[in-house]
């Protein structure tokens, strides 16, 4: 029997959340807390690790697991957009999520405004000035506004800093659209 035209093919994910996070500003902190809250809902999370190489342009590998996640959280933090490999990261991310409707992003907002991420304002703003002269300046920019576009959590006001409610929030969430993706998926 031909499938009919209303079928979708699921895609199957190696991971269920990929994190995209400034280490300097994050790793040791708060994306900690959140990778071990994620694993400990058995929530396949993939952070990058010292394992992975450093170089200019993202690595095949971390386009894989972007590309191998259904979830991407970004961490926005004060340094988020300093690093051109974050950038890097959030284009990967953002494609993603443009090009098929099998991805989801999650923004948060880690000591940051998202208005400031969205006008590359304030600290994100001089963060991001360096650079304003580099090749992928516009696409980075883009990228970012969009990112800053999706409802996502706000650290400071919506949970007047308190990390681990956020984190609580944001791992209650994604449990429950992994859920509701597999009903969809075996529909």
């Amino acid at each position: 029997m031909a499938p009919s035209s209303t079928s979708f093919v699921h895609k199957s994910f190696t991971y269920d959340v990929f994190l995209s996070f400034r280490g300097h500003d994050t790793r040791k902190t708060f994306v900690d807390h959140l990778c071990y809250a994620l694993q400990q809902k058995n929530i396949r999370t993939f952070k990058d690790g010292d394992k992975i190489k450093k170089r200019k342009k993202i690595s095949d590998q971390l386009i894989k697991s972007i590309k191998d996640s259904k979830f991407h959280v970004i961490v926005f933090s004060k340094n988020y957009a300093s690093s051109s490999w974050c950038l890097d990261e959030l284009l990967k991310i953002m494609e993603c999520n443009r090009t098929t409707h099998e991805h989801a992003v999650y923004p948060i907002f880690y000591d940051v405004e998202p208005f400031e991420v969205r006008k590359l304002s304030g600290t994100v703003g001089k963060a991001f000035a360096k650079h304003k002269r580099e090749k992928s300046a516009k696409k980075w920019r883009k990228a970012l506004k969009e990112a800053a576009e999706v409802a996502g959590w706000d650290l400071k006001n919506s949970f007047d800093g308190y990390e681990a409610k956020l984190i609580q929030k944001v791992v209650d969430e994604i449990s429950t659209d992994i859920c509701n993706s597999n009903v969809d998926g075996k529909s």
